[in-house]
């Protein structure tokens, strides 16, 4: 009798718990999971729902709720290509695999579906899609020192407690956007709780509270399922810690692109040796409306509403351009992860081996597009992942290489 009572308590704590939890999952669902008035099935195993461009996920938004489309930029980011990295030369993305399987409508979103599966691999519903809370301490230091442009963002930062970065990074001016084209690749071995990604963030404000607007390329299993390489971008308000998250999986990032989606497969990616693609990413403030857009491949994705920030209002602060790792086991913990960043190749090993960012320009209040005058190359653990600015050339575009393997016999 002692034994059939204990056993009924255990299953009603397990229904009451479980079936909350499958009630949260299900109420996710439905927030994230628009009404489709067209769907399309990629090749690649994703489904694409086309919804209406004025019931998307942004407007569930307490600050949106009465919020007018801005259909397209009042100015482009305007800027001239020069030439590819040295030895070879890069192919552009224009496309995503799902496009090849139908097109969606004018006054329609292509948005990548979010199953069930997706959202029971993070560790609730309420924070799947998100990242975990972290500072940028450097912020802080920039701000004081903010005229001595010789500090080093060896200096101005400390290690990150969850990620690890590899960058190069703008500091000393307010910042009105940046660019650059982004190296495709799609490192092998990211860890199933871990993601990796090449990318670019405008930062704004304090190193707890921090704000920030990204965009680029990642592979993180926990999200998205798979191993694929995956077009992203991710914003906060306040360092991670309430709000933001990446591409569509919470309210904020209003999409006007009927040709691009977030999280959806990038292809094709770069060949060790062989052919190099890249996508080119810029990230920047329309002065008349307030609102940060997002251009990838030459299409206008969508852009942040200004109203979501405080700091990133008017301008951001710092710029940074690289890769990032995040897992538990990284710095001080033992095993280091081996989770690769970019190509999973060092640095050193240049063109073809390396990941790498070229093109890298900001604008500033002078409203001109220019290369940036003071960059300093940051990495959290030299024996893990690296960086090499390089110019084949005193006269050549620079090319900005990052990545390595996580765990090495230097980085037990």
């Amino acid at each position: 009798m002692r034994l059939i009572l204990i056993f009924a308590v255990l299953c009603f704590f397990y229904n009451e718990t479980y079936g909350k939890v499958s009630l949260d999952i299900d109420k996710k669902l439905g927030t994230l999971n628009k009404p489709a008035l067209k769907t399309i099935k990629s090749e690649d195993g994703d489904v694409i729902d086309c919804i209406d461009i004025y019931k998307q996920h942004a407007f569930d938004h307490p600050a949106l709720r009465n919020h007018k489309i801005q259909m397209k930029p009042s100015v482009e980011f305007d800027t001239k290509k020069t030439t590819t990295p040295n030895n070879g030369s890069s192919k552009p993305i224009t496309s995503q695999i799902w496009s090849k399987s139908g097109n969606c409508p004018v006054g329609t979103i292509p948005v990548r579906r979010v199953s069930r599966a997706d959202i029971m691999r993070a560790s609730s519903p309420s924070h799947f899609g998100r990242k975990t809370h972290h500072r940028y301490s450097f912020l802080d230091n920039a701000l004081q020192h903010k005229a001595n442009f010789n500090l080093t963002a060896e200096r101005l930062r400390e290690p990150l407690n969850n990620r690890s970065e590899a960058i190069i990074v703008a500091l000393g001016f307010n910042f009105l956007g940046a660019q650059s084209d982004i190296n495709i690749w799609n490192p092998q071995g990211v860890q199933a709780g871990d993601y990796s990604s090449a990318q670019i963030w405008l930062l704004g404000g304090v190193s707890n509270t921090f704000e920030s607007i990204e965009a680029g390329w990642m592979v993180n299993q926990r999200v998205f399922g798979d191993s694929r390489t995956r077009l992203f971008a991710s914003w906060t308000k306040d360092a991670y810690t309430k709000t933001g998250c990446i591409n569509l999986l919470c309210s904020g990032f209003v999409q006007t692109s009927t040709k691009f989606a977030l999280g959806a497969t990038v292809e094709p990616v770069s060949i060790l040796g062989g052919a190099q693609y890249f996508i080119a990413v810029s990230i920047y403030l329309d002065p008349n409306s307030g609102n940060w857009w997002l251009t990838c491949a030459n299409n206008v994705m969508g852009y942040w509403p200004g109203i979501l920030f405080n700091a990133l209002k008017h301008s951001a602060t710092a710029v940074q351009w690289g890769g990032e790792v995040y897992s538990p086991n990284l710095m001080m913990t033992k095993p280091h992860t081996k989770t690769p960043m970019g190509s999973g190749n060092w640095a050193s090993t240049r063109w073809n081996r390396a990941c790498f960012h070229t093109n890298l320009r900001i604008k500033d209040f002078s409203m001109q597009v220019k290369y940036p005058q003071y960059l300093s190359e940051y990495v959290d653990e030299h024996y893990c992942y690296s960086t090499r600015l390089f110019r084949d050339t005193y006269m050549s575009e620079p090319h900005f290489y990052f990545g390595g393997p996580g765990q090495n016999p230097q980085c037990p």
